[in-house]
């Protein structure tokens, strides 16, 4: 099962990545954190790793370290504007449970 990106998210890390004039594409990873025990993390890379597993979706890399990708299959990354704030949002279909504050999940 593949790890996607919305359209808002491909352009935005597109863009992103040719302001930074160096990149292969984001990475996306879990940290055991908070009250639901895992949180989400995503950085822009500058390499590939040989470990990662990489998908390639709308022109974007997403790279994934093995033992984040069992929580992770089946997710889009989206980018979005709500008012004054905007950010990636993570749409996981094995998300369970998550933390009153919105800082952790659980699968």
């Amino acid at each position: 099962m593949a790890v996607t990106l919305s359209e808002s998210a491909a352009r935005h890390v597109s863009r992103y990545i040719a302001r930074r004039g160096k990149g292969v594409g984001v990475r996306l990873g879990v940290k055991t954190t908070g009250c639901s025990g895992l949180a989400y993390k995503l950085e822009y890379a500058d390499e590939i790793a040989p470990e990662d597993v990489v998908f390639e979706d709308r022109g974007v890399k997403v790279l994934i370290d093995p033992k984040s990708l069992p929580y992770l299959e089946g997710t889009e990354l989206d980018f979005v504007r709500e008012g004054l704030n905007e950010g990636f949002k993570f749409h996981n279909p094995r998300e369970k449970d998550r933390c009153g504050c919105g800082e952790s999940f659980r699968v």
